[in-house]
């Protein structure tokens, strides 16, 4: 496959997809060493979901004729979790990045990719109002207006 046209573009997102799936596994878990007895369950099940999407955005990466990307050993976080209260602001985060992320595969994916990326694009925002206690009129968009915020958020580099 090439990297021009509708088909370099649905590689692209579906590896910009991966990429915040694999900062997202690292982001829950740092939400669960922060987090409280009372949202643990809920910080497990978003970092399992995480942790299946992650894998299944490397298989679509795959069939797409790409080569998956690995995790980096770290990703920066948007701003310093010391506490319950950041853990869950860091949540509503990852799930608003990632809604993000996949409304751009869903804008660039067809067929199984599409609708796959599409009830990615819904859980994210679900679990976004879980975890904020709120909703945005237009999931994965809102968040593009947000200055300087990176959709898949950016490897740690030391």
């Amino acid at each position: 496959m090439t990297a021009t046209g509708a088909g370099g573009a649905e590689l692209a997102a579906a590896k910009a997809a991966l990429a915040a799936e694999h900062a997202a596994v690292y982001g829950y878990g740092v939400v669960g060493a922060r987090i409280g007895e009372e949202r643990s369950a809920e910080a497990r099940e978003g970092y399992d979901a995480h942790r299946s999407r992650r894998d299944a955005m490397g298989a679509a990466v795959r069939e797409l004729g790409g080569t998956p990307e690995a995790a980096a050993a770290g990703y920066a976080l948007p701003f310093a979790v010391t506490d319950e209260a950041a853990a869950v602001r860091l949540a509503a985060e990852l799930e608003s990045r990632l809604a993000g992320v996949y409304a751009d595969l869903v804008r660039a994916a067809g067929g199984a990719l599409r609708r796959d990326a599409a009830a990615a694009l819904r859980e994210a925002a679900v679990r976004a109002v879980r975890w904020r206690g709120g909703s945005v009129a237009f999931p994965g968009l809102a968040e593009r207006a947000a200055p300087g915020g990176s959709p898949s958020g950016s490897p740690h580099r030391s």
